[in-house]
């Protein structure tokens, strides 16, 4: 897998993590959320995942078509992704987007900073610079599987950029360590949650996915396969 961890001992010494640990400590900016909690996130500030995972989601404002009776815009929430253990994130001011982030497993760990205070550690800034430099790759990625018109050829990529970024290597395959829905796979591809229940169905009978433990998603065989 080609996912990249910011406290990975070949990036960063242990002892560099740690300092931020216990600096993010000291100055009351780490807190741990339970599972499904909303982490309070604003545009200015970076964040750090010590622990868990967090979950990225986007509100857009969608105006329902005119009717005789004015009514509010709908909202309707994406799910954009996950920042996994030693990974950083920010959020960037949309107008018409309302960026979120959920703690996705439980105990999930934040530490959050202003990007001045890593004028304090000069090469893990630099770092952090490279990981979201490498994150802004991937959402180009991402892009280009959701112009695909096939719905079935946007899940299998969605699946395996996914599982590419976060799986880890089991006896039925590459699968991803957190749970996921239908309904949040259907936001990411722009489909429902009955189709992607369908569409799974055909994977898994096809010998593509399989599911693992605690609803875990896995990866077993090449995409030229699965999607034929």
């Amino acid at each position: 897998m080609h996912s990249q961890s910011l406290s990975s001992e070949a990036s960063r010494p242990f002892v560099m993590w740690q300092r931020i640990i216990d600096w993010g400590q000291e100055h009351y900016r780490d807190r741990i959320f339970n599972k499904d909690e909303r982490i309070p996130v604003r545009p200015g500030l970076l964040y750090l995942v010590q622990r868990g995972a967090v979950r990225l989601t986007g509100v857009a404002q969608v105006q329902p078509p005119t009717t005789s009776t004015p009514s509010l815009p709908e909202q309707e929430e994406a799910f954009l992704g996950f920042v996994g253990t030693g990974h950083p994130f920010e959020v960037i001011a949309q107008p018409t987007v309302n960026l979120q982030a959920y703690a996705h497993t439980p105990q999930t760990l934040v530490i959050w900073l202003y990007w001045h205070d890593l004028d304090n550690w000069p090469h893990f800034r630099r770092e952090v610079l490279d990981a979201l430099r490498y994150q802004h790759q991937r959402k180009l990625l991402w892009l280009s599987i959701l112009g695909q018109r096939r719905t079935i050829d946007r899940l299998w990529g969605f699946l395996t950029l996914l599982i590419e970024e976060y799986g880890e290597p089991t006896p039925q395959g590459y699968c991803l360590p957190y749970p996921l829905t239908h309904a949040q796979i259907g936001s990411a591809i722009g489909s429902t949650r009955v189709t992607v229940t369908r569409l799974m169905g055909r994977l898994r009978q096809q010998g593509a996915i399989a599911i693992q433990g605690d609803n875990l998603l896995c990866l077993t065989q090449p995409f030229a396969k699965a999607v034929s």
